[in-house]
């Protein structure tokens, strides 16, 4: 007899900008835990009236084991955010039920700012990116660095002159 098995899955991707500086905490065995807000954003045009309309969503996001990332979380940094919805309950003070949606994050990428200089010293602007991830994604492996292949020398005599480049 043939069986079928349920399948499940809690995948998040965002791509946005942080709404605060991250803060990182650590719990009681010394793990990091690091939390931010993310802003998204969302265009679409109002069918009555033409306008085109904007509404923003807020996603609060947890980081486990990146101690050393929330000084480059800075408010305002567009950041790339893979992994997965977690909801908690608690009672609150009065013993209603409160419910919280977390995003779980297992990959994080830096990718620019709104003009702010972190850290590293680079400026940016909305749409700069950093061409190096500030935190690798858990299943890579790091590898050797390999030197660059080299051209062929006829590859770099094209004509073109400092005075050709437009900036």
């Amino acid at each position: 007899m043939l069986q079928f098995r349920s399948r499940s899955v809690n995948k998040v991707i965002l791509l946005g900008h942080l709404g605060k500086d991250a803060e990182t905490k650590f719990t009681p065995g010394g793990v990091a835990r690091s939390t931010f807000t993310i802003a998204t954003n969302r265009r679409w045009k109002d069918q009555a009236s033409g306008e085109w309309k904007e509404e923003t969503d807020w996603h609060n996001v947890i980081l486990w084991r990146s101690e050393n990332l929330a000084n480059y979380l800075l408010k305002g940094k567009q950041v790339y955010v893979e992994g997965r919805l977690q909801t908690r309950s608690w009672d609150d003070k009065d013993g209603q039920k409160k419910y919280m949606t977390e995003v779980v994050a297992d990959d994080l990428v830096l990718l620019g700012g709104r003009g702010d200089s972190g850290p590293s010293g680079g400026g940016g602007g909305d749409y700069e990116r950093s061409d190096r991830p500030v935190s690798m994604p858990r299943s890579a492996q790091p590898r050797a660095p390999q030197p660059p292949a080299a051209p062929p020398a006829e590859e770099f005599n094209q004509g073109i002159t400092d005075d050709d480049v437009p900036f």
